[in-house]
């Protein structure tokens, strides 16, 4: 316990001084990421060894199942970058599990992330005879419990086609695998996942098939729908994955990026530049070291995204021609919606109710009213 004591302060303690050490990556750091064997921990893992071998930087990955996991200990400062998927904004945001009295709206930051030939969107059954969207109207549509990423994500999907919640019917599981199990026993004909998701090549191979219903990025309308309820989502052309997937047989649907590399807005930036840095020069290095490792080339960094990138990233991207005044402009309006929220948990949160769900409701409210009073969209409401 002691050595793991003495191990934690001295990554704070390098990640936190940055004049100390200048622009130089830490010779030690603890990142959090997915659990062990996913895509994420692996292009971690794959960086790393990069960062070992150019920089004789040891990164310690700590897994974690969940989102308040993975954030925890880089908030605890016991590690000082997470590797996260889209709860990246609902953090910032302080809904679902971050819109309770221990959490609250947070100050993310991005670095990098990745975004593959992968799409992430709605697989439907192939005997079902669902090709677009709007036909999925009175199908089954399965949700995990307690996991916000899917249940807002397919209902934010769904509104492409004009659907709501009220046109299917939303059958809940209890994981994301017994959802899939229940994909191939005939009881739901839609879900949630990525195209190169394991889940999604057993059912491709089932009986039942499967297909992605497109999204083109031209239907306007459509998108404005989906960014209503989840506007991380962004237009994609799938090139790779199971239904048939390839550069020559694409398919314009939906995705955000995975993993996400992210820290705290208060964090050395000379540090996170000097990290930042680090995985573009080692690009080469790790890049086919993990299966979409190389969506995290310089060239595939959406800089117009919903959560700010960090001050140190922006150096980096700056120094390397990637940056420019439009990604400012944009990053400086995030910066100020994190803002709006951050002073309204303050006023919130000191005399809110005990009771916990009437805290969250009476959270999400005076968040959508401040929210609403500085011209911004609430999102979740």
């Amino acid at each position: 316990m002691l050595r793991r004591s003495i191990f934690a302060s001295a990554v704070v303690a390098l990640f936190a001084c940055g004049s100390a050490f200048g622009q130089a990556i830490p010779k030690e750091m603890a990142w959090t990421a997915y659990d062990t064997g996913s895509s994420g921990f692996n292009i971690a893992v794959a960086i790393g060894q990069q960062f070992k071998q150019a920089y004789g930087s040891d990164v310690r990955i700590l897994p974690s199942g969940n989102d308040t996991g993975r954030l925890a200990p880089v908030k605890a400062g016991r590690a000082i970058i997470s590797q996260m998927g889209i709860g990246t904004y609902f953090a910032q945001e302080g809904v679902f599990e971050f819109g309770t009295k221990s959490w609250g709206p947070q100050p993310a930051r991005l670095l990098m992330s990745a975004t593959a030939c992968n799409g992430l969107g709605l697989a439907v059954a192939k005997d079902t005879g669902v090709k677009q969207i709007e036909q999925i109207k009175g199908k089954r549509v399965g949700i995990v419990v307690g996991s916000p990423a899917l249940t807002q994500g397919a209902l934010a999907l769904i509104a492409f086609g004009g659907l709501t919640q009220k046109d299917v019917t939303l059958v809940q599981f209890s994981s994301n695998n017994a959802m899939w199990k229940g994909f191939i026993n005939n009881e739901i004909d839609v879900a949630l996942t990525s195209t190169i998701s394991g889940q999604s090549k057993e059912v491709d191979s089932s009986p039942r098939g499967i297909l992605w219903p497109p999204m083109p990025a031209d239907d306007k309308a459509g998108w404005a729908r989906v960014h209503k309820l989840a506007p991380y989502f962004v237009p994609h052309k799938a090139t790779c994955g199971s239904g048939g997937l390839s550069p020559q047989s694409p398919v314009a649907m939906s995705s955000y990026a995975y993993p996400i590399f992210m820290t705290f807005a208060d964090r050395s930036a000379d540090d996170v530049y000097a990290v930042v840095k680090g995985m573009i020069d080692t690009y080469d290095g790790y890049k086919d070291g993990a299966p979409g490792a190389h969506g995290m080339a310089l060239s595939k960094q959406n800089l117009e995204w919903v959560v700010p990138y960090h001050e140190g990233a922006i150096r980096a991207f700056k120094e390397k021609g990637a940056w420019n005044d439009a990604a400012q402009k944009h990053n400086d309006g995030l910066v100020k919606r994190q803002q709006v929220m951050v002073e309204a948990w303050k006023a919130y949160a000191g005399g809110a109710p005990g009771d916990d769900k009437a805290f969250t409701d009476g959270w999400m409210k005076a968040r959508a009213a401040a929210l609403t009073k500085a011209g911004m969209d609430a999102v979740f409401e």
